[in-house]
Formats: structure tokens, C-alpha cells, sequence
């Protein structure tokens, strides 16, 4: 709700821009998260963040009045883009920190979400780890058999992307079969508030 709020802002009010930091500082105090942390770990993304609205000060060349002083409308809506993607995206930061992805995937159910996006989320989010692995040793599995070779060759790249998606569907069967055995039926049960697994 928060960053459909932020994204429907209009393009020069700076003003409901900066009254609505208030959840993301009250996030991040609640939430005890670090600041600094939170800009080291988003330090790919907030640089595509900072480039979004660039070229608007080109392209827009209209003026808008700001504190009584009279300023280009394409510097205020590039100040406003790269507001509202620090906010997306310190948002999304803050509920990932603080929120597990059972809370998550329970809480998408609780909207409506269908169940096999939240499935998938909950794959992928839980086995990005295990693929990531297997990537790391198909690629270790290479340098090793061409030790003098800097990167990889193009012509591999067909192979060991062919390699990577037969081991992943190999993982994927065996994992859906540990699933069916521990009470899978194809949607997501979320465990009760307050009730422990035993």
C-alpha cells in the first residue's frame, strides 16, 4: 500500500513527498535497522534508482513555483522520481528485515494473492541458495578443465546453461517429492499465531 501510495504522488509535490518519509523513519526506528546497512546492501539497485529521471530536466522546461522561487519542472520531477524509488526501495528493505517470508507469503494469502505465486515466491526465495551452489560448481567444474582460460568461452555458455537446467529439474523433482511425503497438496499452510511445531 505504501509504495502504490508513493508511486501515485504527483510528479512536482515535494511536500507530500517529504511528509510521507514518516513511515520509513518510523520503520526503520521500530524495526532497529541501520541506515548505513540498509544503503550497503541496496548499493546495486539505488545507483538505477538515482538514473531514473535524468533526462526530465531535457525534456521538461516548464516552471514550477517551489518556496515562492520559480524552478524547472523537470528538476522537481527528477528530485520527485528519485524520491519516490528511495523510498520503494528503502521500503521494501525495511519489510524484508524485519518480516520472515512465512509472514510474507501468509500475509499475500490473506489478500487473496493466488496461491501459486505464493508457492513460487516461497520457492524461489528458499532455493535461489541451493541453485546458486550448483551454479558455483558447474562454473568451478569448467575452470578446472580449462585452467588457463580466462571467463568462459561463448560457445560453453549453451552447455553449462544446458547442465544448470537438468541438475535444477533433477533437484526440483526430488524436492517436490520430499514435499508430497511431508503433506504437500498444493497450497500454502501457514502456521497458527502462537501455536509451536512440535
Amino acid at each position: 500500500m505504501y509504495i502504490f501510495l508513493v508511486t501515485s504522488v504527483g510528479k512536482y509535490d515535494l511536500v507530500t513527498l517529504i511528509l510521507m518519509s514518516v513511515y520509513v523513519i518510523f520503520t526503520f526506528i521500530i524495526g532497529e535497522l541501520s541506515v548505513k546497512e540498509g544503503i550497503y546492501r541496496m548499493r546495486l539497485i539505488l545507483p538505477l534508482v538515482m538514473f531514473v529521471g535524468v533526462f526530465n530536466p531535457f525534456f521538461d522546461k516548464s516552471s514550477v513555483p517551489v518556496a515562492g522561487f520559480a524552478v524547472r519542472g523537470g528538476i522537481v520531477s527528477m528530485v520527485t522520481l528519485v524520491i519516490k524509488g528511495l523510498y520503494t526501495v528503502f521500503a521494501v528493505y525495511a519489510l524484508v528485515a524485519t518480516t520472515s517470508i512465512d509472514d510474507i507469503c501468509y500475509a499475500l494469502r490473506s489478500i487473496k494473492v493466488p496461491k501459486i505465486i505464493v508457492i513460487v515466491i516461497m520457492l524461489i526465495y528458499r532455493y535461489i541458495d541451493v541453485m546458486a551452489g550448483e551454479a558455483d560448481r558447474i562454473y568451478t567444474a569448467y575452470r578446472l578443465r580449462a585452467p588457463g582460460q580466462k571467463g568462459i568461452e561463448y560457445r560453453s555458455w549453451g552447455t553449462l546453461v544446458g547442465q544448470w537446467l537438468l541438475r535444477s529439474m533433477d533437484k526440483a523433482q526430488i524436492v517436490y517429492e520430499s514435499m508430497l511425503l511431508r503433506g504437500f497438496r498444493g497450497d500454502f499452510i501457514p502456521k497458527k499465531k502462537g501455536v509451536k511445531k512440535t
